[in-house]
């Protein structure tokens, strides 16, 4: 096991982070922008280390600054959270050709599931079924040439990355060379790489996820899914598992193709594969290669830490439990908590209660500055019934007070009082895209 951390990130998923090393008895490295020198992580790390400037592309984009604080602080392993590096193949590279474990899955099992439209075409030959789509297109000619032979409306998606981002509804041939053009450039902005390729659109449909975990014995298994239609500008706002339209049968068949998915691609880690469902099928979209935001979902479902489940894998430890170990109980409820401007966190009261969490980098007067995404917390209930975690979550978020610093929880207790959600009827279509 490692003795010493680097935990390359920030805000809630670094002091997560910290928490699950201290419980293992692993000594923490936190790296901080200029703009982080007073924040949480920083405070509960073991050692800090100043990477750069306010702006990521100053620090904690900064992937040599991020191995050298690593170097010289003595970490044996470099975490990368969610965001910035963790889906760098060239930043795992760097880890490991300095002697530093990248807790993550391999460089090359990056790049093969960074190609979406790639990686679509080699699962679907293993039995997992895909959306009708294009290969890469180059040009707004070939886009639209994809496009009548899919038939509209179609998506237009980048090949490489995540995070809503490169994605763009087209609903017919007048829209495309402008959506085209708007895609490509923002994929390159985010990505470095503007190629897109054309799905046809589903709707209406579901966004459901499975969350995996693989170690290098060739063990696989499969947590579960999580309902993450609720979105805002392609953006999640509230995560929940079980899903609650998804029969058992068909949820346990895709659970099966998703193990079956991890062992051909000899995956090791944690990892997301990432689903429509128009309510009778399943069409397979991407693969996450690192821990989501939501991973806390997954957790109060199982009982098992995702976080210390990455740092054993990545040690060299094997999967303690089988498929048929894994028990689910009961319903939980996720809500994001973001900031809706920048400010300074006057008065905080987090809920409490049995089966209530709130994952955060918040305390009285913390400083939210305007330089990182918006993500204040995260706000986990679990209850029996998904009727009881309703009421659960709708107290939670009433009790919840972040003085100073506006958000956005009116808009979700919107969301748990709409009779959409109330009944789990919402698809993607619901909240805004």
């Amino acid at each position: 096991m490692f003795s010493k951390i680097l935990i390359a990130n920030r805000g809630e998923i670094a002091v997560r982070i910290i928490r699950a090393c201290k419980e293992m008895g692993i000594a923490t490295v936190a790296v901080y922008s200029q703009a982080d020198a007073d924040s949480l992580h920083v405070a509960l790390a073991d050692e800090s280390y100043c990477i750069g400037r306010a702006e990521a592309s100053d620090s904690y984009l900064n992937a040599e600054r991020i191995v050298s604080a690593a170097l010289a602080s003595g970490a044996k392993a470099i975490h990368p959270g969610y965001g910035f590096l963790s889906e760098n193949p060239e930043f795992a590279e760097l880890c490991r050709s300095n002697g530093v474990v990248f807790i993550g899955p391999a460089a090359e099992s990056m790049r093969a599931v960074a190609d979406k439209e790639a990686l679509k075409r080699r699962l679907a030959e293993h039995g997992l079924p895909t959306i009708p789509g294009s290969q890469v297109v180059e040009t707004p000619e070939q886009a639209r040439e994809a496009a009548e032979q899919v038939g509209y409306p179609v998506m237009l998606k980048a090949r490489s990355g995540g995070g809503g981002r490169g994605i763009r509804l087209v609903q017919d041939a007048s829209q495309l060379e402008t959506s085209f053009c708007a895609a490509a450039s923002e994929a390159q902005a985010a990505f470095g790489d503007g190629a897109l390729y054309i799905e046809r659109y589903i709707h209406p449909a579901k966004h459901i996820e499975f969350q995996i975990l693989a170690d290098e014995q060739g063990n696989a298994v499969c947590l579960g899914e999580r309902d993450c239609s609720v979105q805002k500008r392609n953006q999640k706002l509230i995560e929940e598992s079980p899903a609650p339209t998804v029969p058992d049968a068909q949820r346990a068949e895709a659970m099966r193709l998703c193990v079956l998915a991890a062992k051909q691609l000899h995956y090791v880690g944690a990892g997301t594969l990432e689903f429509l469902y128009d309510g009778s099928r399943f069409y397979f979209m991407e693969m996450n290669v690192r821990l989501q935001v939501e991973h806390t979902v997954t957790e109060m479902l199982t009982g098992l830490d995702l976080v210390k489940w990455q740092i054993r894998i990545a040690a060299g430890i094997p999967l303690s439990f089988t498929q048929e170990q894994i028990v689910r109980r009961g319903c939980v409820i996720e809500c994001r908590i973001n900031a809706a401007a920048p400010g300074t966190v006057k008065t905080l009261h987090v809920p409490g209660g049995p089966f209530v969490r709130f994952d955060t980098f918040l305390v009285a007067g913390a400083e939210v500055t305007p330089y990182y995404d918006a993500l204040l917390g995260k706000l986990v209930v679990c209850a029996g019934t998904r009727e009881e975690a309703l009421r659960k979550m709708k107290a939670a978020l009433c009790e919840l007070v972040i003085a100073g610093v506006p958000t956005n929880q009116e808009e979700q207790l919107g969301i748990l009082r709409s009779a959409a959600f109330e009944n789990g009827s919402y698809d993607l279509g619901y909240w805004g895209r």
